[in-house]
């Protein structure tokens, strides 16, 4: 039986995550929170010093479940006032009256190959010539090009126009950008010209902040001196560091394809690592001391806090440091027995000092790869001993090299099959939100983490010797003659050499799997977040069962599969009939859809290909969430299933005469009438109402000519190819003669039910 008052935090992280949670989805008209918070809280205490002196079993367990509802509310409350959008004076108050508007840099600036990214956080608007505090973040993209430096942390703009309120997804299944970003607090979206803004001045918003970035920008710059191949400066930049600015498209989907892009984020690997070779060599040399214990803890966490700072102070980091704080202090107060309290402290921590770290994709896969690791490890390991079956190899008459060599192997085969262990582990908890997250598993993570994460744990070594030899040395040089630093210079050499060549290795490694297991990936799997809560069930329930072996969790299995089955059948059936006509909304792009059930044809009436990054980020969701078989890619009408034609013009001599084809391209597909227009049109073109009349490249047209040829109720559609300020002129036009439009822009994907569907 477990004595849950030894495990506290085991119930209360729980409850705040549910309040949380319940407020992300449900609260936004919800009122004011904190005076029923108070409330419960209140009343729970009173209830708790109640049962204490009544010692009724019923009044405790009456007391400690409102307790959990009083945690709950918490949740709710805290992530209600960490609401920026609630404040007076927030930046979406003032809607499109902003002329213009101060704000400072808030983040270290992502480097894309065309623009430089970052937040910025409001300080104050002008409306109306005056000049107003105001709070908000702001996502602004920047053109990298010559004249244009990166943005710096703390620099304070003043900013000509106004920024957007940050769109939805524009496709079906895409990501949701605008949602991500709210989450981190930033409502509104601006891309900057280089004409439309001004740095002020220098004024960070945490000088702290300021001068861990400055730091890991001058340990960055030691990367870059001594690593001369770029590939592999990039990923030791990442690796030690957690700056991935210069990791390249191919090595990012090499590592996606294995299951390592955990290599690449400084997390907590690195900071693990990093506290394992400090404790094993404090217990080496000073293990014997009175108050190990204690003043050992001090200096791990002075050296991982450290570690943190140098690296630039990232979520990442930060978030695996303090769940290292907690765990070094629990150690220290002698409390290693309660490792799932020690993490669920430092879960409930991290939520109350923000509370949308519970919707970080991060945060998620970290503890939760912890707490499987602490739990399954140790019993995945107990499958097989196998240091014990070499050992039993041993026999007293064999030679001592012989004995020497199964005891060896069973040393080593043991740490290997622990390695594998470890690695199972992760997997069993993260599986649900692999999918959901990434919609995909990769097998062959098991041959890629067993290699790559050894050589890549010597590398974080290796790396951060070089620092310390580097700082080492710049140190001792400023002491000696000028002529001392050639000299000086040779150990970081040295250990640079090696630490390139060790990034090489596992980087070749990787790529070798990549391209050996290719196909050795589960791809295109769809899973909504109440599936992904039933895998979570599946999994917990299959692990209470082998734990216990009660049958009655193998009946909670059973229920949780049916219904898991059930969810993905509906779904199925849900999409089976659904056929659709979509026009896509890609940036400069013509891009349209047939979908029957889990068939579809796309088609790009522009004669260019779709790129692979606009079939993966605009299409593949969509073909993922509808759990396509059959898709296939048209460039042009070639080959496409969907019958075309041209209209024709007429022949100036005769007026009744069509003759010559026109630059109306007409398809019908299950009754749907569709027209695509992409250049002049006349009244000359022979008539044909349609139903869908597409606007391709800034089609010149008129009303008239439109309600002439078409009809006077045709549905307009600009697609993604025709400018914002045609689309402007031609739109306003269009409405005033009674058409309906669409700015697949503007208002995302046109989706339509064709004639013969809708009539079933």
């Amino acid at each position: 039986m477990t004595t849950w008052a030894t495990f506290p935090f085991v119930r209360y992280t729980p409850a705040l995550i549910i309040g949380i949670v319940a407020y992300l989805y449900f609260g936004a008209a919800w009122p004011e929170l904190w005076p029923a918070t108070v409330g419960l809280a209140g009343l729970s205490m009173g209830l708790i010093f109640w049962s204490v002196r009544q010692r009724q079993p019923a009044l405790t367990d009456a007391a400690g479940v409102l307790s959990l509802l009083t945690i709950v509310a918490l949740g709710a409350t805290l992530t209600q006032r960490a609401t920026e959008s609630r404040r007076a004076d927030h930046l979406s108050r003032f809607a499109d009256k902003v002329e213009c508007y101060q704000a400072v840099v808030d983040e270290a600036t992502v480097v894309r190959a065309a623009t430089f990214a970052t937040t910025l956080r409001v300080q104050a608007v002008r409306v109306a010539g005056r000049w107003r505090a105001a709070t908000g973040g702001v996502r602004v993209s920047l053109p990298r090009v010559a004249g244009i430096a990166q943005p710096g942390y703390g620099e304070v703009w003043l900013i000509r126009g106004r920024p957007d309120l940050s769109k939805p997804p524009l496709n079906p299944g895409e990501f949701d950008y605008a949602r991500y970003l709210e989450y981190r607090q930033v409502y509104h979206q601006q891309y900057i010209h280089p004409d439309q803004y001004r740095i002020l001045r220098l004024a960070p918003p945490n000088y702290l902040v300021a001068l861990s970035m400055r730091a890991a920008a001058q340990l960055d710059g030691v990367f870059r001196h001594y690593i001369t191949a770029r590939r592999e400066y990039a990923i030791a930049s990442a690796l030690v560091l957690g700056i991935k600015d210069d990791v390249d498209l191919a090595t990012k989907q090499a590592y996606t394809a294995t299951g390592t892009t955990h290599i690449m984020a400084v997390s907590g690997l690195q900071v693990g690592l990093l506290f394992a070779a400090m404790s094993w060599l404090l217990r080496v040399l000073f293990g014997r001391v009175k108050g190990f214990r204690l003043w050992s803890a001090l200096v791990g966490l002075a050296v991982i806090w450290s570690y943190a700072f140098l690296t630039g102070l990232s979520a990442s980091v930060l978030r695996a440091t303090v769940m290292f704080t907690v765990i070094i202090i629990g150690r220290a107060l002698n409390r290693q027995d309660s490792i799932f309290n020690t993490l669920g402290v430092a879960a409930f921590g991290l939520l109350v000092w923000n509370p949308f770290l519970v919707a970080d994709v991060g945060f998620q896969l970290s503890f939760l790869a912890v707490l499987s690791i602490v739990y399954v490890q140790p019993r995945i390991a107990r499958w097989v001993d196998v240091e014990a079956f070499f050992y039993a190899r041993r026999r007293p008459w064999q030679a001592r090299p012989v004995q020497w060599a199964w005891r060896g192997s069973g040393w080593f085969l043991d740490k290997v099959w622990q390695a594998v262990a470890l690695s199972l582990a992760a997997q069993v908890a993260t599986f649900g939100l692999g999918l959901y997250y990434f919609h995909q598993f990769p097998l062959s993570f098991l041959f890629s983490n067993l290699v790559a994460v050894p050589i890549s744990s010597g590398a974080v070594y290796v790396g951060l010797a070089l620092l310390g030899l580097k700082g080492l040395a710049a140190g001792i040089g400023a002491l000696l003659p000028a002529g001392a630093a050639w000299w000086l210079d040779l150990l970081p050499r040295l250990v640079a050499f090696v630490f390139e060549k060790m990034v090489w290795a596992f980087n070749e490694y990787i790529f070798l799997i990549s391209r050996l297991m290719a196909n050795w990936v589960i791809r295109d799997i769809h899973v909504s977040a109440l599936q992904t809560v039933l895998l979570f069930g599946l999994i917990g329930t299959g692990l209470a069962w082998l734990n216990t072996r009660h049958l009655g969790w193998l009946r909670g299995m059973a229920l949780v599969l049916l219904g898991y089955a059930g969810s993905r059948v509906a779904e199925a059936r849900a999409v089976a009939p659904t056929e659709e006509f979509i026009v896509y909304s890609i940036p400069r792009r013509s891009a349209v859809g047939f979908w029957q059930g889990a068939a579809a044809e796309f088609v790009t009436p522009d004669s260019l290909p779709l790129t692979e990054t606009e079939r993966t980020y605009r299409l593949l969701p969509g073909i993922i969430r509808r759990a396509a078989r059959r898709t296939a890619y048209r460039v042009g009408w070639r080959g496409s299933t969907v019958p075309v034609q041209r209209l024709a013009d007429r022949d100036s001599a005769n007026p009744t005469l069509y003759f010559r084809p026109g630059p109306v391209v007409l398809a019908r597909w299950r009754g749907l009438r569709i027209g695509f227009v992409a250049s002049r049109i006349s009244s000359a073109t022979q008539p044909a109402p349609i139903d869908v009349l597409v606007l391709r490249r800034n089609a010149r047209i008129a009303p008239e000519t439109v309600a002439a040829v078409f009809g006077p109720r045709v549905r307009v559609v600009f697609d993604s190819s025709c400018k914002i300020w045609y689309v402007a002129r031609q739109d306003s036009l269009l409405r005033a003669r009674g058409f309906r439009t669409w700015d697949v822009t503007a208002q995302g994907a046109f989706r339509c039910t064709p004639p013969l569907a809708a009539r079933r």
